[in-house]
C-alpha cells in the first residue's frame, strides 16, 4: 500500500481519525497528498444501509467533500508525544486511586479505618504495616500491595516533572495557566490537545468543541436546551470543570473574592451549574489567550468576567 501511495499523483485522502490516523495522515502528507482526518462520528450520516468496508469508503468519499465538513488537524510527532505525556499521567493517577481504595477496603476488613483523603493514605499504610496483631499472610500481602503503591507514586512524580517542564517551556501553557481555577495542568492539556485556535471563530464555538454548552434540540420555532453536550475531548472537559470547582470552593471559605458575574451566578443557581458554567468561561477566555496572546487580567469590580 504504502509503495502504491508513493508512485500516486498528488490527491486527497480522507481517512477516518482514529488511533494511527496521524501517523498515516504524515507519511502520506509526506508523498505530497491532502489528507483530511474525519471524526467518525461525522462519517457515519453517509453510510447509507449496512457496514462494511465498501460503503465506509463510499460515506467517506461522499463527507470529505462537504463543504460545511469539519476536520481534526493532523498532529506532529512531538504533539502526540506530548498528549502521551498526559494519558500515561492520567493512566498512573487512576491506577494510585484503585491501589489506595483496595488498600483501605483490605484495611476496614481488619478494623484498621483511617481518615478519607489521599493525603492520609501513607499514614494509612505506614499504621497497617505497624500493626503486630495482622495474621503473617495479611501482612505479606499489605507490604505487597505498599511497594505497589510507592511504586506506582514514584513513577507519577516523575512523569509530573516532565509535564511540568514542559508547561514551563510552553508559552501558550503559561499564559492559559494565568486563568484562576485553570492551573498547570489544566493550561497544559489545553494546549496539547486543543486544534488550532483559528479553527474555530469564536470562544463560544471553542467551548461548544468542548461540549460545555447546551444540548440543542429545538423545532417548529419552539427553543429547547438541555444539559452539556459532553463532546469532545472528556478528560480535558472534566478537568476545567473540577478546577472551577476547585475555585467555587475557595470562594466559599473566603480565600478568593468572586467577580460580580460570578457573585450573580452563586445566587441564583445551584454550585454544579455554576461550575460548568465557570469552566465554559475558562474555555472562552483561553481562546481568546490562544488567538490574541497576552496574559488574563482580572476585571474590575464594576465589569463582568
Amino acid at each position: 500500500m504504502i509503495r502504491y501511495f508513493e508512485r500516486l499523483p498528488p490527491v486527497l485522502v480522507a481517512i477516518e481519525s482514529c488511533g494511527s490516523s496521524h501517523h498515516w495522515a504524515r507519511l502520506l502528507q509526506s508523498f505530497g497528498h491532502e489528507v483530511k482526518l474525519i471524526p467518525p462520528q461525522y462519517v457515519k450520516a453517509f453510510v447509507k444501509r449496512g457496514k462494511n468496508d465498501a460503503a465506509d469508503a463510499e460515506a467517506l468519499c461522499e463527507a470529505v467533500t462537504r463543504p460545511s465538513m469539519r476536520f481534526v488537524p493532523v498532529k506532529s510527532k512531538e504533539r502526540q508525544a506530548a498528549c502521551m505525556l498526559m494519558t500515561v499521567r492520567e493512566r498512573l493517577v487512576s491506577v494510585k486511586s484503585q491501589l489506595s481504595n483496595a488498600f483501605r477496603s483490605y484495611a476496614a476488613e481488619f478494623g484498621i479505618v483511617g481518615p478519607a483523603g489521599r493525603q492520609n493514605v501513607t499514614a494509612l499504610i505506614k499504621r497497617v504495616l505497624e500493626d503486630d496483631n495482622l495474621p503473617e499472610m495479611a501482612r505479606d500481602l499489605f507490604r505487597l500491595q505498599a511497594e505497589e503503591y510507592a511504586a506506582v507514586e514514584a513513577r507519577l512524580a516523575k512523569i509530573e516533572a516532565k509535564l511540568m517542564k514542559w508547561h514551563r517551556e510552553d508559552d501558550v501553557s503559561r499564559r492559559i495557566a494565568t486563568i484562576p481555577g485553570v492551573g498547570p495542568i489544566g493550561s497544559s492539556m489545553l494546549s496539547m490537545k486543543a486544534p488550532p485556535p483559528e479553527t474555530f471563530r469564536s470562544g463560544r464555538d471553542f467551548a461548544a468543541w468542548l461540549g460545555l454548552t447546551p444540548k440543542d434540540h429545538s423545532t417548529g420555532g419552539r427553543q429547547r436546551h438541555g444539559g452539556i453536550t459532553k463532546a469532545g475531548d472528556s478528560a480535558l472537559r472534566s478537568t476545567l470543570i473540577v478546577g472551577a470547582t476547585a475555585l467555587l470552593r475557595h470562594i466559599r471559605k473566603g480565600r478568593h473574592k468572586p467577580t460580580p458575574w460570578l457573585a450573580s451566578l452563586l445566587e441564583r443557581k445551584p454550585p454544579k451549574l455554576v461550575a460548568v458554567a465557570l469552566a465554559n468561561k475558562f474555555a472562552r477566555i483561553a481562546w481568546r489567550l490562544m488567538i490574541s496572546g497576552g496574559v488574563y487580567n482580572r476585571p474590575v469590580a464594576n465589569m463582568p468576567i
